[in-house]
């Protein structure tokens, strides 16, 4: 659909929900009144116009004052222009300018609330938005014939769970690529550890084999990596990153933990800190907050996702659903803002990149992956949430048809998720709980990290804003650095024991030396913790290296010898699939590994898995559809072959830019 014919679709929609929302906004604010219905029209007429002609500029005078300046235009924009057209309108009394800023929101509101009713079903109101407020990028932007590419991550969709809901029919967008035969459907296998972090190191960046867990710990230096946090994604991504990513030429990197050195990255966690990156917002943030449309719509949805999740919660434990978590009031308002909120933006921010003519941008939407950890990867309010998501990829495409350049689309994912019961409601402990008991006489404090997955979007966003040298940048960087260090109180010491989990993926960091202890020395300082690691109804198998024998997987019943294969007794990795001993084998040799790695037990008759984190979908290590990814691509692409391991999936992606056309730019490897 063209821009004008969005527009004049939506003109007598827009008129009479703007005409009633000012109507009731009048009669219930104190100090405005109006003779009759006809001036109010009159008013929301001259209040659309004052809107279109002004608001474009109070957006860019906005982004020039930086974050602080889109939040005062945010509160302001709106009042400001209600004010003059009530102020001009004959018949209309306005006794000041608060009156009128106090009836703008609530007239914003019974906007976005109109229009959500008016629209429901229908993408024409939100594609008409996209197309008129990225109306300047559009005509800035070079007309080309050479392709871009907009690959959309689904974090944490499962193929299997893919596969089920474009069979059923339930994501309409998917499923007509598929059906259609545009797009081919593909999994691939996600190598140990299934996190976010680990795979987009290796999607973005092929390096994959520098990320050993969500969390870990380097015992060199006692610092405790918590990839969800920006300055340690930052540390990481320095490590690993040689200026040739899979974004590296001209390509946009949106809401990612790591950049794929990107030029252009945005809410992007590794580098959401770095010095010399521009800190103020975008002309199309700006537009986006200041605008009705834009962020107040986007409130409104979220206070609606946070009373429907309240409600859903609730029938979980009317129902008797099990398996199932306490889902508190903290996330209450983390689902809001990470299904409807950041949704939203990010939408904005692939729409602006679009029609700018970017020739690649990576976006990953965490909607499912956040709802799953608390609902359940099958659960109806997590199969409602990648509906929102195809939602998303239909309005994409719809608005590809006004862009510079043509554009693929890319659907894929960087790990599946695993359900079950937790640890701790399992046997009521948690799991550093356990390793202390066995270790018991030997003391030492547990240092753990808490800190949920997704809460690093929601950092991610308020690290940018602390980049500004005002107030509020002062304010949220002193609450980010409190947050940031490893421990609240103080980083890990030498003679701490350090524990961290990732799903049902677990390592323990044993005290006394700054590096990885062998198999022989665990047992000789600490006889009774293997045996009672392995033996213990939870744990599926633990992993340890062997001064004499390499890497040696300890079952309840057997020890798998990696280095070599053999096995002993009953093999503790059989039923977690025919790559359990290769990616075992991979993690050994990954630098900050573990002196123990552990994994979860395997409910053979269920997949059900056990995580070691208050999480009732779960991923990390090994067990269920957590290492089953999916990836959907153009057809008429080359095909590839088997995909193991997010580094291959990495090579694919960078052969089809090269096959567009792209990455002719970039310096050759084997060249300084």
């Amino acid at each position: 659909m063209s821009d004008r014919g969005a527009r004049l679709r939506l003109a007598l929609p827009v008129l009479l929900v703007g005409w009633a929302a000012l109507s009731i906004a009048i009669a219930l604010t104190p100090g405005l009144s109006a003779a009759t219905g006809w001036d109010v029209l009159l008013a929301a007429v001259l209040l659309a116009v004052a809107a279109a002609l002004l608001r474009p500029l109070l957006a860019a005078f906005a982004a020039r004052l930086g974050w602080a300046g889109v939040v005062a235009g945010w509160l302001l924009t709106q009042a400001t222009l209600v004010y003059l057209a009530l102020s001009v309108t004959p018949h209309i009394h306005v006794s000041g300018f608060w009156p009128a800023f106090w009836a703008s929101w609530l007239y914003s509101i019974l906007v976005s609330a109109g229009m959500w009713v008016v629209t429901a079903g229908d993408d024409s109101a939100v594609l008409a938005h996209l197309l008129r407020t990225t109306r300047h990028s559009r005509r800035q932007a070079a007309a080309t014939t050479a392709p871009g590419v907009v690959m959309i991550q689904i974090d944490g969709l499962s193929a299997p769970l893919a596969r089920w809901a474009i069979q059923a029919g339930n994501l309409p967008t998917l499923t007509r690529w598929i059906r259609s035969g545009s797009h081919t459907l593909r999994e691939w296998h996600a190598c140990l550890p299934a996190t976010t972090p680990a795979s987009q190191a290796g999607l973005l960046h092929g390096a994959s084999g520098h990320v050993p867990a969500f969390r870990w710990l380097e015992k060199e230096t006692g610092r405790l990596v918590v990839t969800n946090h920006p300055r340690d994604a930052e540390y990481v991504e320095r490590g690993f990153s040689d200026g040739r990513g899979l974004l590296a030429d001209g390509g946009v990197s949106l809401s990612n933990v790591f950049s794929g050195d990107a030029p252009i990255s945005l809410l992007t966690m590794s580098t959401a800190d770095r010095k010399g990156t521009r800190r103020g917002p975008s002309r199309q943030v700006s537009t986006y907050l200041v605008d009705p449309f834009g962020l107040t719509r986007s409130l409104v949805l979220t206070v609606g996702e946070m009373v429907k999740e309240v409600f859903q919660a609730r029938r979980q434990r009317v129902r008797g659903i099990e398996p199932r978590v306490h889902r508190p009031a903290s996330y209450v308002a983390l689902r809001g803002v990470t299904n409807v909120l950041l949704r939203d933006l990010n939408l904005n921010l692939v729409a602006e990149h679009m029609m700018r003519g970017a020739p690649a941008v990576y976006c990953d939407f965490v909607d499912y992956d956040e709802i799953a950890h608390h609902a359940g990867p099958t659960r109806a309010e997590s199969l409602a949430s990648l509906d929102g998501i195809d939602w998303v990829l239909g309005t994409l495409e719809q608005l590809a048809a006004g862009a510079a350049r043509p554009y693929h689309f890319v659907v894929l994912s960087d790990h599946g998720q695993s359900q079950g019961a937790t640890f701790r409601q399992r046997y009521g402990t948690t799991l550093e709980a356990l390793v202390r008991r066995l270790m018991s006489a030997d003391g030492g404090d547990v240092v753990t990290e808490h800190d949920g997955e997704q809460w690093g979007r929601v950092r991610t966003l308020l690290a940018e804003v602390s980049g500004e040298q005002q107030a509020v940048g002062r304010l949220t960087g002193a609450v980010l650095d409190a947050r940031d260090r490893p421990d609240a109180t103080r980083p890990p010491q030498s003679d701490d024991l350090v524990v961290v989990a990732s799903g049902n993926l677990g390592m323990v960091y044993l005290p006394g030396e700054r590096r990885r202890l062998t198999l022989e020395e665990i047992e000789s300082r600490h006889p009774r913790l293997l045996t009672g690691l392995v033996t213990h109804p939870g744990v599926g198998f633990a992993l340890v290296r062997s001064r004499a024998g390499g890497p040696v997987v300890l079952g309840r019943d057997g020890v798998h010898h990696l280095a070599d294969g053999r096995i002993d007794g009953t093999d503790p990795l059989a039923g977690f699939g025919p790559h359990a001993a290769a990616d075992l084998r991979r993690h050994d040799t990954l630098p900050h590994v573990g002196d123990i790695v552990l994994n979860s037990l395997l409910d053979a008759s269920t997949g059900e898995v056990a995580a070691f984190e208050e999480l009732v979908g779960c991923h990390g290590g090994l067990g269920g559809w957590q290492t089953r990814p999916v990836l959907i691509h153009p057809a008429g692409w080359s095909a590839p072959g088997p995909l193991v391991g997010a580094d291959a999936v990495h090579g694919q992606l960078v052969r089809w830019l090269e096959e567009l056309g792209q990455r002719t730019g970039l310096t050759p490897p084997d060249q300084p």
